[in-house]
């Protein structure tokens, strides 16, 4: 079955009983990034502003980019990491990270940074009670790459991860590359093999060539606060940096001290300890739920599906690169200790059948999951341009369509963010409206009647609705739903 070709944009439901209400923060096609309440209206756009992720900050700063290297010459690396203010001003600015002469362009610096970054004082760059991110000084770790060559994982070059640490004036205060603790990552000699002929060699445009994006890590914060560490285990030092590596499904811990990889699941998930979980594939947005939160010092990740891994070959896989399949997407809970799944969130919670229709929740790439202050849990199913909010239970209680397309005609969202009202003094706090959720079992387009029905027809009615929103509206004719 296609996709569908008319389906509404915008907020589809919204229960302000059972939601964590505030603004919503994502980047908005191609045209920057985009603060939304909870009616799905556009309450501010930071135009031109790249949101790899964007962030908000208390005080209305966004943290994004003001523009991207060619990718002729290089892959999704950012020229700057910045902040910016309630009007656009860049108020902070990293950029100094390494020095690029492409072909044809002057000497540019760039921060190179990549899929995410953590201010100081927030671990995990999401709202939490008691850990709000510094403002006007602080550190900032920023995920970034750097080509290089290491003949133990390639005879190719490679587009190495590193994590950086810089303070407010730009300086440089720790580094961690990733290709040093190839030997700590798992890999068995099958996979080896398969990365050394090929680490996932991506090439630039019609120029030929390429790099080995071997791990394409798209995730990385702090551990932060948590209970495991209190109780002493020193794995879980507040200090030390969870990260996850999307093409060979691991998530693993590194000790910021010593920079050796102290905790890790993946990549093989058929040993006995890690079977119950499943096969975690092409994942995002792994990190530790921040204390005050409920689920605190659980592994909170969005598991794609889609492709990822490194191995023997198999049918879907001649070759043993991206050799873990699976068409489905799952929101997994985990205690980092016990590795017990304590919630998650799948096809079967959203009310579909398994495993007939369990591709209905699913993003083969991009995408995140938020832990809120009431429990509930803001998911981005991003290729679908979905953002939705669920319960502990797993009721939906508010879901949005992104109208906003890229160059592509995509609404794909890659993370979306939810913040408190009083983070963005410079809006009134919005008035909160249900949207009841429509019955698709009864919906018909205008002329359009219900099957076995001769004589009811729905029409469109223009009623007043909230902007951004997609509503219901009722007459004697019957309902229809009309999207802004």
């Amino acid at each position: 079955m296609g996709h569908s070709t008319i389906y509404p944009t915008g907020a589809t439901i919204y229960n302000p009983a059972k939601a964590w209400s505030g603004y919503t923060v994502f980047q908005a096609g191609d045209e920057g990034v985009v603060l939304i309440d909870m009616s799905g209206k556009e309450v501010h756009l930071w135009q031109g502003l790249i949101g790899f992720p964007a962030k908000i900050l208390p005080g209305g700063y966004v943290l994004g980019s003001t523009g991207r290297r060619d990718p002729k010459f290089g892959i999704q690396d950012n020229v700057d990491l910045v902040q910016v203010d309630w009007e656009g001003n860049v108020v902070w600015r990293y950029n100094s990270y390494e020095l690029i002469e492409d072909p044809g362009a002057e000497p540019l610096w760039y921060a190179r940074q990549h899929h995410d970054y953590q201010r100081e004082g927030n671990p995990a760059g999401y709202y939490a009670p008691g850990l709000e991110p510094s403002v006007n000084s602080g550190t900032t770790l920023i995920l970034a790459h750097k080509n290089l060559h290491n003949s133990e994982i390639s005879d190719k070059e490679l587009l190495d991860d590193t994590i950086i640490e810089v303070d407010w004036e730009g300086n440089v205060l720790w580094e961690w590359a990733a290709s040093d603790h190839f030997a700590e990552l798992g890999f068995d000699q099958a996979a080896r093999n398969v990365l050394f002929r090929d680490p996932n060699t991506r090439s630039f445009g019609d120029l030929g060539g390429g790099v080995g994006d071997w791990l394409h890590i798209n995730s990385a914060s702090y551990v932060g606060p948590n209970r495991f560490y209190d109780q002493g285990d020193e794995r879980f030092h507040p200090d030390n940096i969870i990260w996850d590596a999307r093409e060979a499904n691991i998530i693993a811990i590194t000790d910021k001290r010593s920079g050796a990889i102290v905790w890790r699941l993946g990549p093989d998930y058929s040993l006995p300890e890690v079977k119950h979980i499943g096969w975690i594939i092409g994942q995002h947005h792994a990190h530790i739920i921040p204390k005050g939160l409920p689920g605190e010092g659980n592994l909170l990740v969005f598991d794609n599906g889609g492709w990822g891994g490194y191995g023997l070959p198999n049918p879907a896989s001649p070759f043993g690169q991206k050799n873990a399949l699976r068409d489905h997407s799952r929101v997994l809970e985990i205690n980092p200790v016990t590795l017990a799944i304590e919630w998650q969130y799948t096809s079967a919670e959203a009310g579909f059948s398994i495993p007939t229709d369990s591709y209905k929740f699913y993003s083969p790439y991009i995408s995140s999951a938020q832990r809120l202050a009431n429990g509930n849990t803001l998911i981005t199913e991003g290729s679908n341009g979905r953002l939705f909010e669920v319960t502990a239970a797993h009721e939906l209680v508010w879901e949005y369509i992104s109208p906003y397309t890229d160059r592509r005609n995509t609404n794909m969202v890659y993370r979306s963010y939810r913040v408190p009202y009083a983070w963005v003094p410079q809006l009134t706090k919005p008035q909160e409206l249900a949207i009841e959720p429509l019955d698709v079992s009864s919906f018909r387009v205008p002329g359009a009647a219900p099957k076995g029905s001769d004589s009811v027809v729905q029409v469109a009615t223009t009623l007043p609705f909230t902007e951004g929103a997609a509503c219901v509206a009722t007459t004697d004719e019957g309902s229809v739903r009309r999207a802004k």
